[in-house]
């Protein structure tokens, strides 16, 4: 398994494309600039097979109606997001200053699925808290963690959809995973599960919660 991690758009937000020895591919939360994002594709000779994302905002899917027009591209999201993603046009791109085309979910998203994509298993984490149908994506020891949990802080709760007890509950199920565990967010650096164990106040937060 090999993991291309590209920061795009005004939001600085990570797009990630993880992709196996027969350069089948799996593209996360496509943020932005969907000419970075194919060129990446094309340059690496790439056969991208379907998106997952983590939530429906819209600085994580602002490159996803090029992306499935192009590919064609099964599209998963959590049930509870995909009004979201059908609006963002009108609602949360406006409030967020971003111009944004509707698109529609093909698949929902369950806590405890696994996806395939050769000898791959994405397993899917129902995090709620930063939006309803949050989303993080465990793909051996690498979790995709969406805006659930950065390096030291977690993701807000003040947008429609948001709720500080929910995301308390989703950090204390992710600390449940192995301290070696690496964390890829949807924004900002790298960490891990141990460290945030340790270090993170949100975490000790949700704890006494």
């Amino acid at each position: 398994m090999k993991v291309i991690q590209m920061e795009l758009g005004n939001f600085a937000t990570n797009t990630y494309i993880i992709y196996d020895e027969n350069l089948d591919a799996v593209i996360i939360d496509p943020a932005a600039e969907a000419k970075k994002i194919i060129s990446t594709i094309e340059k690496n000779n790439l056969k991208p097979k379907f998106v997952l994302l983590t939530h429906g905002h819209p600085d994580h899917v602002g490159a996803l109606y090029e992306l499935k027009e192009k590919y064609n591209l099964k599209v998963y999201i959590n049930e509870k997001d995909q009004e979201m993603l059908e609006t963002n046009s009108t609602y949360f791109g406006p409030m967020l200053g971003l111009d944004i085309k509707d698109v529609k979910g093909d698949s929902y998203l369950k806590d405890g699925q696994e996806l395939s994509l050769g000898n791959l298993k994405f397993k899917i984490i129902e995090t709620p808290g930063h939006t309803k149908g949050g989303v993080c994506i465990l793909i051996e020891n690498i979790l995709f963690s969406g805006d659930t949990l950065f390096l030291g802080s977690m993701g807000r709760t003040d947008f429609p959809g948001g709720n500080e007890e929910e995301i308390f509950s989703s950090l204390k199920k992710l600390m449940e995973l192995p301290d070696e565990t690496v964390v890829l967010p949807g924004h900002g650096p790298k960490t891990t599960i141990g460290y945030e164990r340790k270090y993170n106040p949100y975490v000790r937060m949700a704890n006494n919660y």
